[in-house]
């Protein structure tokens, strides 16, 4: 049974929710166990076609629960043993994963919205780094993913100032999808949500593995790697079925398989 995590599933989305909302869903050991663990049982079901991070209460995460550190403890143990496998797990399902940051995403918490493939954050929200201010490196995967979602000068302005910055400036940044108005904002993360679940599952998986190979690869490379997708893809139902969709004149509707 979970005590820091909820887990719910509705019209093939699971939703994860980081639930300690009387500390702003900091994070501990626990959670983060149970984390991973919602996380690797939403993309071992393959009735689930899309995953939702959020935040219970009035905030997304405030990042590690400081009142759990103790003295002398070896960070780099308790990233590897407790962070790792939930940024992993986050970076490598196949199901497309959403971040919907209700509230404040601060150190590790803004770190697991960047191994998510979409963040939709809440026009009221605050977003910082902040590892600087308690005299620590960024971690939890952000060194990895916010260059490459925002460019390295502006990931090293935010990891070295640790400001705090707005929903718009984190749209302006290209740090996240969408602000959303806070009376608009459950609506759009549930329709968002449900637009991905229509889409071509397998696919979706497909794609994600080929972008992720992008970055260390050569052309040649990829162009070996998008023969071998390519022939899985045209190999699934969701394709004959839009294919013959398409010669009827008719919308396709995408099953995911």
């Amino acid at each position: 049974m979970k005590t820091e995590i909820t887990y719910a599933v509705e019209e093939q989305v699971a939703t994860i929710t980081l639930s300690r909302p009387e500390r702003l869903n900091a994070l501990t050991s626990t959670l983060l166990t149970e984390l991973a663990e919602s996380i690797e049982e939403a993309n071992q079901d393959d009735t689930i076609r899309v995953i939702v991070l959020t935040g219970a209460g009035r905030g997304f995460c405030a990042g590690q629960d400081l009142k759990t550190v103790q003295p002398g403890m070896d960070h780099g143990d308790y990233l590897k043993q407790y962070y790792h496998p939930v940024i992993r797990a986050l970076a490598t399902t196949k199901k497309p994963t959403i971040a919907a940051i209700n509230g404040v995403a601060a150190g590790a918490g803004l770190s697991l919205t960047l191994a998510c493939d979409f963040r939709i954050v809440r026009d009221d929200a605050k977003l910082s780094l902040g590892f600087i201010n308690i005299g620590l490196v960024p971690d939890a995967g952000a060194p990895y993913f916010l260059p490459r979602l925002i460019g390295s000068a502006k990931a090293l302005e935010l990891a070295l100032l640790g400001e705090t910055i707005t929903a718009q400036q984190a749209y302006d940044y290209h740090l996240v999808t969408k602000s959303v108005d806070a009376g608009q904002y459950e609506q759009e993360v549930a329709s968002f949500a449900k637009l991905l679940a229509s889409r071509p599952t397998k696919v979706i998986g497909y794609i994600k593995q080929l972008q992720s190979a992008s970055s260390e690869s050569t052309l040649e490379d990829m162009l070996a790697q998008e023969i071998i997708y390519q022939s899985r893809a045209g190999k699934t139902e969701d394709h004959q079925q839009a294919v013959q969709a398409f010669l009827e004149k008719k919308a396709p509707v995408f099953s995911g398989r």
